[in-house]
């Protein structure tokens, strides 16, 4: 198998950031499979890449439901091939005081953006020991590192998520796998724009200019492109490092 013609699998792929990984991958000449929740959108998106000339697969599972994972990572295998990538980029978010988080709220959002993020990789893991060769990338959030008010549930999970590529990476660096995690600021999104329409975050564009440094959201391209890097060869001297795309929000 050449560099660029590896299997990468992405979670929340069927928007927003981890689409814009999807696309990423797929133009790096990688063979892309996207698992999303929304199993329509994920065949969309699927249509879209083939329509570009990338070769995709799609699966619809919760990340949170193991077994929907191992199945989505066995069709990617039986469809392209054995993974060699993958980025955990399925994740969600809420805003409640931490006085009014149910028990409820705060296992939902644990399990998505933390222990979704931990079935992926230990999916994924297998053939790349086997291979001798992996890249896994985590997506977190600055607000893992900095702290945000109303999202404790949110910023414990992101939190964890950083702490656990960290673990990895010392791991399975013996077995050629790296583990990274990107953790993106104010990046300009449907679910940034869902969260301003409901009034969790008020006037966007408005507030970026004001606690950006750069002056402005960030764009999905921009957090693919440092996914790229780290799931390239490029990158096989950065492991267990946290990369921070978020304006200079957090230094």
């Amino acid at each position: 198998m050449g560099t660029t013609d590896r299997v990468a699998v992405v979670s929340g792929a069927a928007s927003g950031m981890g689409l814009a990984i999807a696309r990423h991958l797929a133009a790096r000449g990688h063979r892309v499979g996207l698992i999303d929740v929304d199993g329509g959108a994920a065949q969309r998106a699927a249509e879209e890449l083939r329509g570009q000339g990338a070769v995709v697969t799609a699966s619809q599972a919760d990340v949170t439901d193991r077994s929907a994972v191992d199945a989505a990572f066995e069709r990617v295998r039986a469809d392209l091939g054995r993974v060699g990538i993958v980025v955990a980029s399925a994740g969600m978010e809420l805003f409640e005081p931490f006085v009014d988080i149910a028990v409820e709220s705060w296992q939902r959002i644990v399990a998505v953006n933390l222990t979704g993020t931990f079935h992926c990789f230990q999916a994924a893991v297998p053939d790349m020991i086997d291979a001798k060769w992996g890249r896994m990338v985590a997506i977190a959030s600055s607000s893992g590192q900095s702290g945000a008010a109303r999202m404790a549930h949110y910023v414990a999970a992101k939190g964890g998520v950083i702490a656990l590529t960290k673990s990895l990476a010392l791991e399975l660096a013996r077995h050629g796998i790296t583990v990274n995690t990107v953790s993106p600021g104010m990046i300009d999104t449907p679910m940034l724009r869902r969260a301003e329409t409901k009034g969790d975050v008020p006037g966007v564009d408005k507030i970026a200019k004001m606690v950006v440094p750069v002056g402005r959201t960030g764009t999905a391209d921009e957090v693919a492109a440092a996914c790229g890097y780290l799931c390239s060869d490029e990158a096989a001297f950065t492991t267990g490092q946290t990369i921070g795309v978020n304006g200079g929000m957090v230094l």
